[in-house]
């Protein structure tokens, strides 16, 4: 079940994924990686422009399908992991950046105080 974590890229509270549920996102993100590679390779065009061709809409249905949000950017779904940060911080409540993180970067608590 997502759990819905403040997420410090998008500056906002986003569902979560566990490592069950990337197993079912991961694979369609690699997928999107691989087809970019091909679609620069055929086409001859930059990064930029392979990217703005839709591919990850598999992986994006995929984590509406499991969180019920509606996330519009594939590569968002990288940093859309609970394994990716650490406990919450025992002040404000904000997960802590890292798993290794020794202090809160929210309020600057340092982790196991507060």
């Amino acid at each position: 079940m997502p759990m819905t974590l403040y997420c410090w890229r998008c500056r906002m509270d986003l569902p979560m994924l566990t490592e069950d549920e990337w197993a079912e996102v991961g694979p369609h993100l690699e997928d999107a990686i691989a087809q970019i590679m091909a679609y620069r390779v055929a086409h001859g065009c930059s990064l930029a422009e392979a990217t703005h061709k839709g591919f990850g809409q598999q992986a994006l249905a995929s984590y509406e399908r499991l969180t019920g949000f509606k996330e519009e950017n594939p590569n968002a779904l990288f940093h859309h992991r609970i394994s990716l940060y650490g406990p919450p911080c025992t002040h404000c409540g904000r997960p802590l950046r890292t798993p290794q993180a020794r202090f809160c970067a929210m309020c600057s608590t340092p982790r196991g105080q507060g």
